[in-house]
């Protein structure tokens, strides 16, 4: 499956986009359902068939085509997804701001940003762009789907570019508050810098040695006994970043699933204890209108009295 621009004429259907799949030169398939059922076989080929029916699988000129379609060599044709079962929303978004340009979100703990994996109509974009009414909108960053707080959207597509390029030059100053252990021999405040690599190819990023490619700017806001609240500072956008660097010096954020070890991934999302991250402010100067925007989350983190066992000072 590739990632390749929807075009215009494939417009989204439900808040969704269309996704894309490559089709081969060559190969042993009779129709376009062959294939499908071999290329995305978590949908069995009584599914595709039932979905090419209701016209959900279209050609590049945009027009559906029926289970009956032949094999079309090196084309590419288009397809909307769907999760039969997707896990239910513990919380749902709440829309800040919203004006010609941008549309800000308060999202929660567990909700993804865009579709993935298990969460198709449940994810921030599907979910804002049928509640709005707006089919153009798009994320301009993205923050995983354990950690709440801001997300920005461009409201008209051909923004986005250059909103997006205030993200690759640094010219968004972004504010994390995060729950960790307090450890009185790690010195706050601190610029942490450090290079950053995915380790044996997985998800998760580790420090490595080299030259640093991430900074993150921390700072002391409270503690108590064990554990502290944290002010962070992201000064690059590496992946994973805030966790990495906060496992690094051995304060894993609290409720994390992947730091300082993977948890199994079916294991149930928690909603009385979800990862302690939040985006919590975000500001730049808008590139078309000339203003300042800075927007703040209405969301907070749990108490840290909620954390601490019994017998913890």
């Amino acid at each position: 499956m590739t990632r390749a621009p929807r075009p215009a004429h494939i417009p989204p259907r439900g808040g969704l986009d269309a996704s894309a799949v490559a089709l081969p030169g060559a190969g042993p398939w009779h129709s376009v359902l062959d294939f499908l059922a071999w290329r995305l076989p978590a949908q069995d080929r009584a599914t595709w068939a039932a979905r090419m029916a209701a016209g959900e699988v279209l050609d590049e000129a945009g027009q559906p085509l029926p289970p009956e379609a032949p094999f079309l060599r090196n084309a590419r044709i288009w397809y909307y997804r769907h999760v039969d079962a997707e896990p239910p929303l513990l919380e749902s978004e709440t829309v800040l701001f919203q004006d010609d340009w941008l549309v800000v979100a308060d999202k929660p703990h567990h909700m993804p940003v865009v579709p993935g994996g298990r969460y198709v109509r449940n994810s921030l974009l599907v979910r804002l762009r049928e509640r709005l009414g707006l089919p153009e909108l798009s994320p301009l960053h993205r923050i995983d789907r354990e950690t709440a707080g801001l997300v920005v959207f461009a409201v008209q597509a051909h923004t986005r570019a250059a909103y997006q390029d205030l993200f690759r030059v640094r010219d968004v100053h972004k504010v994390y508050e995060a729950l960790a252990p307090w450890r009185a021999d790690v010195a706050l405040p601190r610029l942490h810098r450090s290079r950053l690599a995915p380790v044996d190819g997985f998800f998760t990023m580790h420090e490595v040695p080299g030259e640093a490619n991430s900074e993150t700017r921390m700072e002391l806001i409270e503690q108590q006994g064990a554990l502290a609240r944290y002010r962070l500072t992201p000064l690059t956008g590496k992946r994973h970043q805030l966790r990495a660097h906060m496992d690094a010096l051995g304060l894993p954020l609290l409720g994390d699933r992947f730091y300082p070890d993977v948890l199994p991934a079916d294991l149930a999302d928690d909603p009385a204890r979800p990862l302690q991250l939040l985006a919590q402010a975000l500001a730049f100067t808008d590139p078309f209108t000339g203003e300042v925007r800075r927007f703040e989350s209405q969301r907070s983190l749990l108490p840290l009295s909620a954390w601490q066992p019994p017998n913890m000072p």
